[in-house]
């Protein structure tokens, strides 16, 4: 067993590399003086640890707003995903209608579709609404493109749990949203949890749409601030770019070891109960 696991560790050493990389440099360069940047040759030690570059970056770059922002966005987006993909998933699962099969080939198809193929036309129609340079423009449309992923992963989850325990809640004179709420519902929650992971992480990340619908440097969000500090400029401050990427990655780190566990048992979707 242990050389099977030191296999499997050398097969996978390449990969772990290859994707801890940047987070090194981001590291490295985000701790190092302004003037050891460009040394050459590379080297991954420092004469010092900058703190200052944190501090700086956060004044100079208004990185607190964007910050703001972002939380502002993602959260209310994965909050009204979820509100409007709870019932619609529970639909799914429960019950047949008219164009169920093809409604679940709708929501894989919008999947394939990248959000720079709508960009024009959702620009368009936030233009019509009044919503342009407004952060709840952005909670719509992210919203909007995570309930496809939503549905199709609670639906999955809530196929799962058993019919009985509902019904069984009926004959104990509990009403359909009353069995919703206290018996199926608390039953999802390692399944609502991950989707709201996911949710939220897309949010987090996403560039173009934030970059197209919001136009002054007040409404924007963490991944275009940062790209405001490269885009454009005759001299990049890289340490200051690195310090609010590392600064930028450690909310979606807290949420994700904050509903660990619920991943975890999340990600056994179909497993027996």
């Amino acid at each position: 067993m242990l050389k099977k696991s030191l296999l499997f560790w050398l097969i996978l050493s390449p990969l772990v590399v290859v994707i801890l990389f940047p987070f090194g440099v981001m590291f490295v360069t985000a701790f190092r003086p302004r003037e050891e940047l460009f040394t050459y040759p590379p080297t991954w030690t420092f004469s010092e640890f900058r703190w200052a570059n944190f501090a700086e970056m956060w004044v100079k770059t208004n990185f607190g707003r964007a910050l703001l922002n972002s939380l502002y966005v993602s959260v209310l987006s994965t909050v009204l995903a979820m509100i409007l993909s709870i019932p619609a998933a529970y639909a799914l699962s429960r019950y047949r209608f008219p164009g169920k099969r093809a409604y679940r080939t709708f929501l894989l198809m919008t999947q394939m579709m990248s959000p720079i193929v709508l960009v024009l036309g959702l620009f368009r129609m936030m233009v019509t609404l009044g919503l342009v340079n407004t952060l709840n423009s952005l909670v719509l449309t992210y919203a909007a493109f995570n309930m496809a992923f939503t549905i199709w992963m609670l639906q999955s989850y809530f196929s799962t749990i058993p019919r009985d325990l509902e019904e069984a809640a009926w004959i104990d004179g509990a009403g359909h949203l009353t069995s919703l709420l206290r018996v199926f519902l608390p039953l999802a929650v390692p399944a609502m949890a991950v989707t709201a992971i996911f949710g939220f992480i897309n949010s987090w990340n996403e560039f173009v749409l934030a970059l197209t619908m919001i136009r002054s440097s007040d409404g924007f969000t963490l991944p275009v601030q940062i790209y405001s500090q490269v885009a454009g400029r005759y001299q990049i401050e890289w340490h200051h770019v690195m310090a609010a990427t590392m600064l930028a990655t450690l909310p979606v780190a807290i949420v994700f070891s904050w509903l660990q566990r619920f991943l975890i048992r999340g990600m056994a979707l179909g497993a027996v109960k």
